[in-house]
């Protein structure tokens, strides 16, 4: 059996995803012609001129924030805003700099103590990937024409019989030309892109929808060739429901947490639902009984490292953004951030979120950060975000603790976490009304975060009176 090793660093991170084109940018970076506006709403197609420059140039305002690593949604060249449409990646995309552009922003990052982990687009390239252009101009002729499946040439990208592409491709989008992974030379191309940037010095890779590439084999020698690199390089996969199947310590170290998302905004959330999905799942408002489930369950799943090293997500650029999912409740983002921040995995902030960022779905959650209104942005929810995450970070047993529900009726939850005798009580209040809590919890003295109605400690146990909307930890 597997021993599953996963990254330590990983386990005391709290990481921020960045989409490059709408992130920050930069006077230092060259710019082409029509660009839209930087504040105008965000299109399907259209790009703002975000960079990587601009990343570096607001390193200081994440680490203020408490953040220590950095995913990043694709950033090689590509003819599309979003970079899932590859042309080369060798080549940083031109609009975001260049090559020695992300080894200033790695070298910077790094000293900083933040991580970097970047989008690995391997289940399709595009029709401007090199290989695939060239079996546009060559057709049956092409070398190259196993590095893709073609059902008929020439090669069409709409085919009136079947109204699809004649090729296979993501989605049956032509301009998603779906690798063919059989191919030996295709599986050392990818094998090789991975080993590059690991080498480049990149912490690790978020895998774009992975479990299309439907071959266990390749994402073992994928991790043998990553980890013989860096064996604390960071594997972590998009899928959006249980993955035990690549979670057995051969293949990815972790998956983007979307079973903990939908719970947790049930619960903090579920009052306000707007009714927006959550990408492609509707939302439930949760009491906190059926929550201790869905979240007991979530932790069940995976070996205890795996749990420690899942990427722990609220909302992303897949998503509709957080506070219009609950109608702008702010104080539900809140205590959100503040259960991400308290529990096993590695929480990961949606760029601008704690500064209050709203949108709908796809392109509505991808617009740019105002960067010229952020004294004003920064308001007491971004406040309580940077007080949550420096919570995290001094108290070692919220981020490797072993985790137990002590309570969970009508809107209030509890939980303790717990490692090598220290203690800590998280308990929320979601509901409106205040509310009063017995708990039987020894050995705690004092609250750290939060501010209860009333506190008493007596007979191995703790009594709290908790505020409407209230989240408190107590130690």
């Amino acid at each position: 059996m597997t021993t599953i090793v996963t990254p330590e660093w990983v386990k005391d991170a709290v990481f921020y995803q960045i989409f490059p084109d709408r992130f920050a940018r930069s006077e230092a970076v060259p710019k082409p012609t029509n660009l839209e506006p930087w504040n105008s709403p965000p299109t399907p197609y259209g790009f703002k001129g975000g960079d990587l420059m601009g990343v570096v140039e607001h390193l200081d305002y994440l680490a203020d924030l408490g953040i220590s690593a950095i995913y990043f949604t694709p950033i090689f060249q590509s003819a599309s805003n979003h970079r899932y449409h590859t042309h080369d990646y060798y080549r940083v995309d031109p609009i975001l700099g260049t090559n020695d552009t992300l080894r200033l922003l790695l070298d910077e990052a790094h000293r900083r103590g933040i991580r970097v982990v970047l989008d690995g687009v391997f289940n399709h390239a595009s029709r401007g990937f090199f290989q695939f252009n060239h079996l546009l101009e060559c057709g049956e002729h092409s070398p190259y024409i196993d590095w893709f499946t073609v059902e008929q040439f020439p090669v069409n990208a709409y085919d009136r019989r079947a109204k699809k592409p004649n090729y296979k491709c993501w989605w049956n989008l032509p301009a998603l030309p779906k690798f063919n992974t059989d191919t030996p030379a295709v599986r050392e191309f990818i094998w090789g892109v991975a080993e590059h940037w690991v080498q480049f010095g990149i912490d690790g890779w978020r895998l774009d929808v992975p479990a299309e590439i439907d071959d266990d084999t390749f994402w073992q020698e994928f991790r043998r060739r990553v980890k013989r690199i860096n064996p604390e390089a960071y594997i972590v996969g998009e899928i959006w429901e249980p993955a035990q199947r690549w979670l057995q310590g051969d293949q990815f170290d972790a998956v983007m947490n979307y079973v903990f998302a939908r719970a947790t905004i049930g619960f903090f959330g579920g009052k306000t639902l707007t009714g927006l999905r959550h990408g492609p799942f509707a939302l439930d408002a949760h009491d906190a009984a059926a929550f201790a489930q869905a979240i007991t369950a979530s932790l069940s799943l995976y070996d205890w490292q795996v749990t420690l090293a899942q990427l722990n997500l609220l909302g992303s650029h897949d998503t509709a953004r957080f506070l219009s999912i609950v109608g702008e409740d702010r104080t539900a983002l809140k205590l959100a951030t503040l259960f991400q921040m308290t529990m096993p995995g590695a929480p990961c902030i949606y760029y601008g979120d704690e500064l209050g960022l709203t949108g709908g779905p796809e392109p509505a959650s991808r617009g740019t950060i105002p960067w010229e209104r952020l004294d004003t942005l920064k308001d007491d929810t971004w406040h309580y975000i940077r007080d949550a995450i420096a919570l995290r970070k001094r108290i070692p047993a919220l981020r490797r603790g072993l985790f137990t529900v002590v309570h969970a009726q009508g809107d209030v939850f509890a939980f303790t976490r717990t490692l090598d005798g220290t203690k800590a009580l998280v308990v929320f209040n979601a509901g409106q009304a205040a509310a009063s809590v017995a708990l039987p919890v020894d050995g705690l003295r004092e609250v750290v975060f939060g501010q209860p109605e009333q506190v008493s400690f007596a007979g191995g146990s703790v009594s709290l009176g908790l505020p409407g909307r209230s989240g408190i930890v107590v130690m």
